[in-house]
């Protein structure tokens, strides 16, 4: 999708150095990739613990020792 945005030039700068891009293009690409793996990790992260059908450490442990 093509879009026009004013990115102010320090903050580009910066996103094709820490990207080591080769244009801007992929240093913001890469920037949006980067943010939305984070924001997944995140609201995965945040869904730990809430399913109650998963075994127990302590369950999975003694089928473990049943062999």
């Amino acid at each position: 999708m093509k879009t026009t945005v004013d990115i102010p030039d320090r903050e580009l700068e910066d996103a094709i150095r820490f990207t080591k891009a080769g244009t801007k293009r992929e240093a913001v690409v890469g920037a949006i990739v980067d943010f939305n793996r984070r924001m997944r990790m995140a609201e995965l992260a945040s869904r730990a613990g809430t399913c109650s059908e998963l075994m127990t450490p302590e369950e999975l442990q003694t089928l473990r020792r049943r062999g």
